[in-house]
């Protein structure tokens, strides 16, 4: 049974470290790369500025079923496209929830080719009392 190759990603934010550039694996270079696309605020890239979702304003906005669901749709499109080729399409999931004080969003996908299947949950605004932001 043949294993498909497992290269070495640059990873994000690039640094460099005492055996040069760090690099991650696919997995975790897509988790960086969605990070990329949620924190990067639209216009904010010169060459590229359709880029990003700008996801921290989320937390200024009115806590409202048809905010989240806009705003569902519009990082599940921004990710689809970031993410050609590395996520199957048909397995990407945002959902965008408010606890609190904080939105939490999760999402869900599969890496292309490998079925494997992963959920990375970002949490904005301020952490419970007590508690460590995540």
């Amino acid at each position: 049974m043949a294993t498909l190759p497992s290269p070495r990603y640059l990873a994000f934010p690039f640094r460099i470290g005492e055996e040069g550039a760090a690099t991650a694996e696919r997995s975790a270079h897509v988790r960086q790369q969605i990070e990329q696309v949620l924190f990067t605020n639209p216009g904010e890239r010169v060459f590229r500025p359709e880029f990003g979702a700008g996801i921290e304003a989320l937390v200024f906005e009115p806590n409202d079923s048809a905010l989240a669901a806009v705003t569902r749709k519009r990082l599940a499109s921004t990710l689809a496209e970031a993410l050609t080729g590395e996520v199957d399409p048909r397995s990407l999931t945002v959902t965008v929830e408010s606890a609190g004080e904080q939105v939490a969003v999760v999402v869900s996908y599969s890496l292309a080719t490998l079925g494997h299947s992963e959920r990375h949950q970002i949490l904005l605004g301020a952490p419970p009392a007590g508690g460590a932001h995540g």
